[in-house]
């Protein structure tokens, strides 16, 4: 494989600081919050309900990737203001998508960690870009792409000069029509061996349904990963987007008790 010959993900393992917290191995990371940012008030009270329960990361929505162009798009630089003031209100770490090149000045300023979403994988101008800010990044793997081909991908961000990348598996296309994608753990442990990058698992996207985030998470948490990253509403069934796939606090609360007995296994 190609990868075996990459300078940038060889030798120690990286462990990225974000204001003083520790993104990965030895640590496990869970970043939490809705799929899509409706309104100030609601993305609000899901920060703080998440730094109650010992999450300091949380997730939302302000660009929105749209299969149908009649779904919602996302609130955008509305939705960036209202990530930004409620990190700053409660001390936590933000996580946005941001999906083209002429976003990532404007993104950059509001948000601590940018994603690039599936679709945005081998958007390669896109990824330059990336690599010249200092942002960290977390890279998703593309749903039709190969382990090689998404560590090509990081590679784009790396030489460009961003050091700090963050891989998610969010699940590839396979002949299964059940869930919504097919989750690859053993991309985990492939990307442990391959490379020094840290990697967390999304089991929202992956799947599809709410009532199997939980064992997902879990086996996500067994197989090594560095870390989650899952849609959590305080009311799944009314928000605008991925309504299915977004669990409600209670169960987000059962996943993160599980998850030490979990993790002991690596330690």
């Amino acid at each position: 494989m190609i990868v075996d010959k990459l300078k940038h993900q060889s030798g120690k393992p990286l462990v990225i600081d974000v204001k003083g917290l520790k993104i990965g191995r030895g640590y496990f990371t869970v970043i939490a919050g809705p799929c899509t940012i409706e309104n100030y008030n609601d993305l609000k009270k899901v920060a703080i309900k998440l730094k109650e329960m010992g999450i300091n990361f949380f997730r939302g929505g302000a660009y929105k990737m749209r299969t149908s162009p009649y779904n919602f798009q996302g609130l955008g630089r509305k939705g960036l203001s209202y990530m930004k003031r409620v990190a700053d209100e409660t001390g936590m770490i933000s996580v946005s998508e941001v999906i083209s090149e002429e976003d990532v000045d404007i993104i950059k300023d509001h948000v601590d960690i940018l994603q690039v979403g599936t679709r945005n994988m081998s958007n390669y101008r896109l990824l330059l870009k990336l690599g010249k800010v200092n942002n960290p990044i977390i890279l998703k793997r593309g749903f039709s792409s190969t382990i090689e081909e998404w560590l090509l991908a990081a590679e784009h961000i790396l030489q460009a000069g961003n050091q700090n990348v963050i891989l998610c598996e969010r699940g590839i296309r396979t002949y299964e029509s059940y869930t919504r994608y097919t989750l690859d753990i053993s991309a985990v442990a492939a990307v442990k061996e391959l490379s020094n990058l840290p990697v967390i698992v999304d089991p929202s996207h992956s799947s599809g349904r709410r009532d199997m985030i939980k064992s997902l998470s879990w086996a996500a948490a067994a197989a090594g990963s560095d870390g989650l990253m899952i849609e959590t509403h305080f009311s799944p069934d009314e928000t605008i987007c991925d309504s299915k796939q977004t669990i409600d606090l209670e169960m987000l609360d059962e996943i993160i008790t599980g998850l030490d007995k979990i993790r002991i296994l690596w330690k």
